[in-house]
């Protein structure tokens, strides 16, 4: 982040046409202004907050979380299971691909070159190894899904209950291992489920290719009052009309 004497706190606060000693100060307090203030910002002065909090920092924003939210439901291409593994495979956790998949091209190896492919030689070789393929890889998602769960918060009260009741799902799926019965598109759907959540509670990091192309999935919605409700849009431009007046 920026040094905050870099942030525009006097033209924010004439854009509102709010005192220069206005309390919560945007600069010094920027959570709390963002709560009382973001529907009215315009992007050129929303986006300069992006230099001066995190996104996990602004999820306590209602309105900044709602827009993650409503972003997610609009069934976004960065989010879905093609572009994410791709660009988050440490969540997907298999290299993009399944556990299943990486025991089948170990059996393979051992069928077709291992030894020439002299399957007289090999017996169940091949078996054993796509077995012991399966095996470290579930080690190995059960070992990043448990970090994951570890470093997962709740924000608000009324989202607790339910928040710790996945949590706990979580735990308990953790303590036993992804079922072995567990299809790709299980998977695939799980996958997809994590990566949302993450990006709603502000702890999806940062992809190689967003820090390539200098792209920020959170400035372009956590800044964007397409994704406020109608009614919410509606009391934004009453209030400007209010002071107009």
């Amino acid at each position: 982040m920026t040094d905050r004497l870099d942030f525009p706190a006097d033209r924010t606060l004439s854009y509102l046409g709010l005192p220069s000693d206005y309390v919560p100060h945007p600069a010094q307090d920027p959570i709390r202004f963002l709560t009382n203030n973001v529907r009215m910002l315009p992007p050129d002065l929303a986006l300069p907050f992006s230099s001066i909090t995190t996104p996990k920092e602004r999820t306590s924003v209602a309105v900044i979380r709602n827009r993650r939210t409503k972003f997610t439901l609009s069934s976004p291409r960065e989010l879905a299971f093609d572009t994410a593994k791709n660009k988050w495979p440490m969540l997907w956790g298999r290299g993009g691909r399944s556990e299943q998949e990486q025991g089948r091209e170990e059996k393979e190896w051992a069928e077709k070159e291992f030894m020439g492919g002299q399957k007289q030689e090999l017996g169940k070789l091949g078996g054993l190894l796509a077995g012991y393929e399966e095996e470290r890889e579930s080690e190995r998602v059960r070992a990043i899904r448990r970090e994951h769960a570890a470093s997962m918060q709740v924000v608000e009260e009324e989202e607790e209950e339910e928040e710790e009741g996945e949590e706990d799902s979580d735990e308990d799926s953790v303590a036993s291992g992804p079922p072995e019965e567990e299809t790709e598109e299980e998977a695939i759907e799980t996958f997809e489920r994590r990566v949302t959540e993450l990006f709603i509670y502000g702890m999806l990091e940062h992809s190689d290719d967003d820090l390539a192309n200098k792209t920020d999935l959170y400035d372009r919605v956590d800044w964007d009052d397409e994704y406020d409700a109608e009614d919410e849009r509606e009391s934004e431009e009453r209030w400007f009309d209010d002071n107009d007046e």
